[in-house]
């Protein structure tokens, strides 16, 4: 017939265990790098760009209008290459409207250049 007793041993032996807990932590560590590594190649709104490089020219005084190009476009210089944001800022200094533009990386939020119009 059916034997229904139970051993007293386990099914596993220590050295079994060893090797379940360290697929698991591989794997884990695994899953951690895969996801910094998407998360480095994710690019950031334009949006948010914007309103940070507002953010640091509100320091100086107000800004009459800002604008920043929806679409990011490769850039390369020397050895760097990136994909980057297009942008400008007005604003009035000595009663005379001065525009700026400027560059800023897609992925790390960096403000890559800024001059004077």
């Amino acid at each position: 017939m059916l034997n229904n007793k139970r051993s007293n041993q386990n099914d596993y032996s220590t050295e079994d265990w060893l090797y379940l807990a360290g697929a698991a932590l591989l794997s884990f560590l695994l899953g951690m790098l895969t996801s910094a590594f998407i998360k480095s190649k994710r690019s950031l709104k334009a949006d948010d760009l914007l309103a940070s490089v507002k953010k640091e020219f509100l320091k100086e005084g107000p800004i009459d209008a800002s604008w920043i190009e929806l679409t990011k476009v490769p850039w390369k210089k020397y050895a760097y290459e990136t994909d980057v944001y297009y942008g400008g800022i007005s604003r009035y200094e000595e009663n005379k409207l001065v525009q700026y533009e400027f560059i800023v990386d897609a992925y790390t939020g960096s403000l890559i250049d800024l001059y004077r119009v």
